[in-house]
């Protein structure tokens, strides 16, 4: 059902409530699904009439939908059967136990013969768990208060437990706009038409009684009908779902500007690239009445986004993303110590920073943008300058003559705005004259110039990021009163004109897969923009009527908007989409300012401004201020400031252009995971030769062993690029301007011995005959899943207490291993399989409701609440030996096969959509990337294909390098960095970095010493810094993924027992996994069937220090160091 259709069944529901269809009512809202009554959901409990209560149930969602809703029906059908037994009805609650309860017994059969034991009881409180059950009343009400929590957290209920806002009789509303239309249409309208029926449209009869002349066509150039709007998204490069114009949220919005302001005038589409009919902009420029499509949900349909009515009729096959795991969400506790309000160091800028925004993947890395129109990338936990580009125009001569005009006068170029893009690939700036820049991200001391663009006339004032649709496009305003969207080849798709005075903001934004732009201008006023060409949908006034930011909370759930107004009161309010109006205002500021004051939100609780030289705090649910700080004095008088996206670090700028980052207990603990040793290069040779890491016994260091690498020279350095300490400022030139960065001491930290690492060994996990093949840590960070030889597969969960408050994994406490009650084991089919030639292989849903696996056999759907086989499919042969979800829609399923092919298989339907073919041996690896839109497959050939995930084509196929002699052959796994451009490959021979847009090579290791065996496994850490590999002599390396220069080495005699090391048996690591949360935790399987969890000492934090960069590496030159090089991909191997 489309969207639109779906709006009309709220109305129609409505409507009916109004004419008191008490009945038709709940009928139509069990019949489509739409909107759960709870109301009436109650009132059917406490009457006891349980079959109207499942029925309605029944349009919402099944018994085995999901645990909420099995344990939903459970806690009804089980509070019938007592009623029975209450009655004395054995008769009655014998035929529930059979026909209601039986179901439940395949779940928790010990529980059904509890149940089933009752009716032998004369009186069911008689068993303890029972003993205070009351009357009937007040059980079912006790009932009901659990019914109602499980309803809330099912995710069948999401969106459907609200009734949209709308004014009354709405329905009717729009049948008298729809005939007031037919009316102005009427060759001879009459002053007082006599409308006798809707079924057909309405028309005058002439006043002399002739009959009414046939209906004609009127031209759409002198009357603009309803039909002559365009349809939704109808222009322009996007396709209809990416316009579609009836967001809940927006809907609301557009409803009450019309209410609001009945002179709204529809904002003017500048016809610019797109295609546009001759008339439309003529017809565009008369007033919008209504200011919504009219009259057009009989004609147009649009494809809707909620398919979960087409899921539920789909079984056995269950949709894959239907659960929330684990059970049921708990509203977290605040405080205020979440507030990063620690000032943790300072770093030195050089010139006023004007905008910051932290990048959204690397939490520690920050983009600044200056008044000098300079753009500098700090690596805030090693205060450390990575890139800084002045300011220059990249291509003058492509501007027009007024810019260049422009450009040459003194006036200097100043950023108004920094911004990433969500997955960080990609960086823009905009600047106080015409133009922005794009940059592409692609390494830690790399900004790529991507694209300059002549945005706007006058100062381009804000910029966003937008995916419309997959395609990430840029949207930006200016003070030509104009807002822009561009493609990122700098072809500009929409021009947005409505504002009367200069364009301040922009939010982008998203809404249940609706696109929309929200702009504010120096005059206060808001509009909101779909990627259409039908103009503004909202005209309000923002408070104060001056220059204004609007902010989502990071959940996407709330939006705020902060500002000053033109008698300089500033303002902070909460908006109630719904309505377009002000839901809450926040009060604490003083009483004028001198200039626009910023703000900024974090955790989906705190907002943050900066003002009078301080930084103020609020929860959002109170609207005085929770606290406020000063960050030990020296900052600007109306501070710029920016959380990072975990809400644990907070950049501010100072009076001293300078920028201090402060943080909370989190944010400390991540800055010191990448902090540089900024002490030891203040020490001596031989004293920083002498250090050695740290552990318990502080007396006994001698299995640990620090080495100063041949390579890099040691020289005491008196100073750090670009940071100021507490008690004064220390600054040396960039690594681009001399080799102090050659000059750093430097120590390979190896752990030699058990006391300097955290191991826990997962409980009943060692099996000599059975080696871990595959290893997953779940998605929530809370469990380890490992896929054994013998196809079994194992889950270890860590519970929430005092020893792990997070209850996230950790070595510091034991898992446990976690069944269900039925003592199910999550076995594959391995039905005429030879285990010792079969390859295992695992994929683990985004939720981790369902994990889907293979050992030779047909593929397994596993439910990982219950452990049931939801469904097999693809019976060998040929067997599947790989397994990755499609990251946009985890329906489909790429699967890797063991004759070479490739099949992209949609779960739902249960059919295979297509059938890549290119590799000569079986597929040992598959990889996503949503940034670049590919599919990367590796193979036992040795290969790497590039596949386009919208057509299925191959791009391009590129040989990995192999030493001298050596055989194509070997498992080669690739997996992406968090930028989703870079891209690791490891093989037995190699470790190697690709840049995945050109498939060139840009980094590569080669086993050596102290790592001189073959490589089994490797992967990235969850922030993508660091690369863990484990190699088939037991050894573990710890790499700096953008340099792939070791920085530790953990010995197998760190995590192995003195037995294992002395057995006859080898036991080596097989496969590695990064925790999804904790960057320096990761897991391993071993040989023996053993799984153990590793970590730095708490002391310590991580592993080792970031080795030494070289110029010439940081240039694409190889270095001096032998563990690192960088080839280009048709050079000869070494």
């Amino acid at each position: 059902m489309s969207s639109l259709s779906r709006e009309l069944v709220f109305l129609i529901l409505q409507f009916l409530e109004e004419e008191k269809f008490k009945e038709s009512v709940h009928k139509l809202e069990q019949e489509s699904g739409f909107f759960f009554n709870m109301k009436y959901f109650e009132e059917k409990v406490h009457a006891g009439e349980w079959d109207e209560v499942e029925k309605y149930l029944s349009g919402f969602t099944k018994v085995d939908d999901n645990r909420y809703s099995m344990k939903i029906f459970f806690e009804i059908r089980k509070q019938k059967y007592l009623e029975a037994l209450d009655r004395q009805d054995k008769a009655k609650a014998v035929d529930i136990l059979v026909n209601d309860l039986k179901v439940f017994s395949t779940f928790n059969e010990d529980l059904y013969k509890e149940i089933t034991q009752l009716l032998t009881l004369g009186n069911f409180r008689e068993n303890e768990q029972l003993s205070k059950y009351g009357d009937t009343k007040t059980a079912r009400s006790i009932m009901l208060i659990e019914l109602k929590k499980l309803i809330e957290a099912n995710p069948l209920f999401r969106e459907k437990l609200v009734f949209p806002t709308l004014k009354s009789s709405r329905l009717r509303t729009l049948i008298n706009q729809s005939l007031n239309w037919q009316h102005q249409l009427c060759k001879n309208p009459r002053p007082n038409p006599d409308i006798k029926t809707l079924f057909t449209d309405h028309t005058c009869i002439p006043p002399n009684g002739a009959l009414a002349p046939t209906p004609v066509n009127i031209p759409t150039a002198a009357v603009a009908k309803p039909t002559a709007y365009p349809t939704l998204g109808a222009q322009g490069p996007f396709p209809p779902t990416a316009a579609v114009a009836n967001a809940n949220a927006l809907a609301g919005w557009m409803a009450n500007a019309a209410a609001a302001s009945s002179s709204v005038q529809a904002a003017v589409v500048t016809a610019s690239s797109l295609p546009m009919p001759p008339n439309q902009v003529s017809i565009l420029k008369r007033p919008i009445t209504p200011p919504a499509p009219p009259a057009t949900l009989g004609l147009v349909e649009y494809q809707s986004s909620d398919h979960e009515q087409l899921m539920k009729r789909l079984r056995p096959i269950p949709p894959i993303e239907e659960v929330t795991y684990p059970t049921i969400r708990h509203q977290p506790s605040w405080s205020i110590d979440d507030l990063p309000r620690t000032v943790a160091f300072a770093l030195h800028q050089g010139s006023s920073v004007t905008t910051l925004d932290f990048h959204p993947l690397l939490h520690t890395l920050l983009l600044v943008g200056c008044s000098n129109g300079d753009i500098t990338l700090w690596e805030a936990g090693r205060r450390e300058k990575l890139v800084s580009k002045p300011f220059k125009i990249w291509e003058m001569q492509a501007c027009s003559l007024t810019f260049q005009a422009t450009a040459a006068k003194d006036a200097p170029f100043s950023v108004t705005r920094v911004t990433w893009s969500s997955d960080g690939a990609f960086c823009g700036a905009a600047f106080s004259k015409h133009l922005i820049h794009l940059y592409q991200y692609v390494g830690p001391n790399d900004l790529r110039q991507q694209l300059e663009i002549e945005a706007h006339a006058g100062a381009v004032n804000d910029i966003a990021f937008a995916h419309p649709t997959k395609q990430l496009c840029v949207v930006t305003c200016g003070d030509d009163k104009l807002i822009k969207v561009w493609d990122m080849n700098g072809r500009k798709l929409f021009n947005f004109e409505g504002h009367e005075a200069p364009v301040y903001s922009i939010c982008a934004h998203q809404k249940e897969n609706i696109q929309f732009v929200f702009s504010t201008a120096m005059d206060g006023k808001i509009k909101a923009w779909l990627y259409d060409n039908i103009g503004s949908r909202v005209d309000y006034d923002a408070p104060g009527h001056g220059c204004t930011t609007m902010l989502y909370s990071a959940d996407g759930s709330r939006l705020f908007s902060c500002g000053t107004g033109k008698d300089g009161d500033s303002f902070l309010v909460e908006w109630n989409e719904s309505e377009g109006a002000i839901k809450r205002t926040y009060t604490g500021f003083r009483k004028k300012a001198p200039g626009v004051i910023q703000f900024d939100t974090t955790q989906n609780h705190f907002l943050a401004v900066g003002e009078d030289s301080q930084i103020k705090f609020w929860d959002m649910d109170t609207v005085s201020v929770l606290t406020s700080i000063d960050a030990d004095g020296g900052l600007s008088n109306l501070p710029r400031l920016r959380f990072n996206a975990e809400g644990n670090l907070l950049a501010v700028t100072t009076a001293d252009n300078g920028i201090k980052i402060l943080a909370n207990a989190s944010g400390m603990r991540s800055l010191r995971s990448v902090e540089p040793q900024i002490f030891e290069a203040l020490r001596s040779p031989l004293e920083a030769a002498a250090i050695k890491v740290s552990g318990p016994n502080v007396g006994n260091t001698t299995p640990v062993s620090c080495k100063v690498e041949r390579t890099s020279p040691v020289r005491p350095s008196p100073t750090i690029n670009g940071v100021e300490s507490m008690a004064r400022s220390m600054e040396k030139p960039r690594a681009t301007d001399d080799s102090n960065d050659k000059m750093k001491p430097w120590q390979l930290t190896e752990i030699l011995d058990p006391a300097h690492c955290r191991t826990a060994t997962m409980p009943d996990s060692t099996d000599a005959s059975n080696k871990v093949a595959r290893l997953l840590y779940t998605n929530s960070g809370v469990g380890i899943l490992a896929l054994g030889s013998n196809g079994i597969q194992k889950l270890w969960k860590w519970v929430r207490n005092e020893q792990n408050p997070s209850g996230k994994a950790t070595a510091s406490v034991t898992p446990q291993h976690w069944q269900p009650n039925s003592g199910l084991l999550m076995t594959n089919d391995i039905s005429g399989v030879n285990l010792e030639e079969a390859v295992p292989c695992i994929a683990l849903s985004k939720n981790d409701s369902y994990v889907m696996s293979a050992a030779g056999g047909k593929v397994s759907l596993f439910n990982m609440m219950t452990f049931k086989v939801m469904t097999t499919f693809m019976p060998p042969p040929p067997a599947s030996s790989f397994l990755a979800f499609h990251p946009q829609d985890n329906n489909i399923i790429a699967i890797g096969m063991e004759d070479s092919t490739i099949h992209i298989y949609n779960v739902r339907v249960d059919e295979v959509k297509s059938k890549l073919k290119g590799h000569q041996k079986r597929i040992t690896g598959l990889a996503f990337s949503t940034t670049l839109n590919i599919l990367v497959s590796s193979g036992a050939d040795a290969q790497i294909f590039i596949w386009s995930i919208d057509t299925w084509e191959k791009r391009k196929s590129v040989n990995i390098r192999l030493p001298a002699g050596k055989a194509p052959n070997g498992d080669t796994r690739v997996q992406f960095h968090s930028d989703q451009v870079r891209l690791l490959v490891a093989h037995e021979t190699q470790l190697a970095i690709y840049d995945g847009s050109k498939m060139e090579r840009i980094r590569q290791w080669l086993p050596q010493e102290p790592l001189s065996a073959p490589i089994t496994c490797a992967a990235y850490s969850c922030n993508s810094q660091l690369v863990f590999a484990s190699f088939f002599d037991g050894n573990i390396g710890i790499f700096d993924a953008d340099t792939l220069r070791l920085r530790c080495r953990v010995s197998p005699h760190a995590y192995l027992s003195q037995a294992a090391m002395n057995g006859g048996q080898a036991v080596a690591p097989v496969v590695v996994a990064a925790h999804p949360q904790e960057p320096n935790q990761f897991a391993i399987g071993l040989a023996d069937g053993s799984v153990k969890v590793i970590e730095p000492t708490e002391s310590d934090g991580k592993w080792g220090a970031s080795p030494p960069v070289d110029n010439d590496l940081l240039n694409g030159r190889p270095g001096s160091s032998s563990a690192a090089s960088n080839h280009a991909p048709d050079q000869a191997q070494r």
